[in-house]
């Protein structure tokens, strides 16, 4: 029986789905972190390997107990989808594409498909015959914008990008950016006091961020500054116990994982200021987003590639616009500036709607596309 494999490939997990010719899913499983731009060839094919082995375990006869061994002994799949973060460029595409290939038995060609993993995202543009263009966007950790055209052959074809330049140039509207315009805000507030200027009211946000890092009292708040700039030391068992825990952690992951608190202080506390945090990422990604996108009466030849938001579906995805009030937000930025879309979905399972979209086109079946 031909099987189609799809497998999205992320920063903290990697998630591969089996299905039939019918689109009906047989196996599935988790894997490790797979980005391929943060990690050697060797750690990203095994966290592949093991993500793919487990979820054979169910489509193989008779089932199968243990991981099926890879690559496999006879052909298996008649076409996979990867959608890998970190595959950036043309080199990138080559280099995955041909350890993939050796891993699963798959030839390279059109049966072996391996992009960028906001081109899962776009895989609802399938349903929906009467557009034929699709806006990915991806907020978690990271954020990237990514444009669609859905062809007559059936395949979703790039059309242009923006984001995706990793934590420090960029991530507009992901967790990273929340953490950093959370820190940007409370020094700015620094600021205004040192102008003798009114005291805003006291926030849940910045009395959670300050506990974080030890320090004691919202008048000390510049205090944050080494918090954000200091390098992980490297340090003995013995001697990591005297330094504090967060300066343990990469510097990057100081700032993205102050996304929860905020979230938590502006959509369950309601607290002005994270709202204002929030507001401010979210117009980010809306920027982002917009980019791609043709403004009502825009010259067509100015932006040649850009596509009309009133005839297209937007695709979200990651953990951060996962959150409805935060897409909510993202939204009503957007359509002040302009641009509404046809269709507005939140892809929560990408591997498994990229699968069924795969076994739509029968690419790899005998006698068929």
């Amino acid at each position: 029986m031909p099987l189609f494999l799809c497998v999205d490939c992320g920063g903290s997990k990697t998630s591969a789905v089996i299905a039939d010719r019918s689109g009906a899913i047989l196996g599935r499983a988790l894997g490790g972190p797979s980005n391929f731009a943060y990690m050697s060839a060797a750690a990203f094919t095994d966290a592949v390997r093991v993500a793919v082995s487990n979820a054979l375990k169910t489509c193989v006869s008779p089932p199968s107990i243990d991981p099926v061994s890879l690559p496999p002994s006879t052909e298996l799949f008649a076409s996979a989808w990867f959608g890998i973060s970190g595959v950036d460029s043309p080199a990138a595409v080559a280099n995955a594409s041909a350890t993939l290939s050796a891993l699963l038995g798959i030839p390279l060609g059109p049966r072996l498909v391996v992009a960028n993993d906001t081109h899962l995202l776009a895989a609802p543009l399938r349903l929906h015959p009467d557009i034929k263009h699709a806006v990915a966007a991806i907020a978690g950790t990271g954020s990237c914008v990514v444009s669609f055209q859905h062809e007559p052959s059936g395949m979703i074809n790039e059309l242009a990008r923006t984001g995706g330049w990793g934590w420090i140039l960029g991530d507009e509207g992901g967790g990273f950016h929340v953490g950093r315009e959370t820190m940007r805000q409370m020094m700015y507030d620094v600021a205004r006091s040192s102008l003798g200027m009114e005291l805003p009211p006291a926030s849940s946000l910045k009395a959670k961020v300050l506990e974080q890092f030890g320090i004691n009292k919202v008048e000390n708040a510049a205090e944050v500054l080494p918090v954000v700039h200091l390098p992980e030391p490297s340090l003995t068992t013995e001697a990591s116990t005297s330094v504090p825990s967060y300066l343990l952690v990469a510097r990057e992951k100081r700032l993205s994982q102050l996304a929860p608190l905020v979230f938590e202080a502006a959509f369950k506390d309601k607290d002005p200021f994270a709202l204002t945090v929030l507001k401010n990422t979210a117009e980010g990604l809306a920027d982002q987003i917009a980019m791609l996108c043709r403004e009502p009466g825009e010259d067509p030849s100015v932006k040649p590639r850009a596509l009309e938001a009133k005839e297209a579906v937007l695709c979200f995805g990651g953990s951060l616009v996962g959150i409805e009030d935060y897409r909510a937000l993202v939204n009503e930025a957007l359509a002040k500036k302009g641009h509404v879309f046809k269709y507005v979905e939140f892809v929560d399972d990408a591997a498994a709607v990229g699968v069924v979209g795969l076994a739509s086109l029968k690419i790899g079946l005998s006698g068929e596309a």
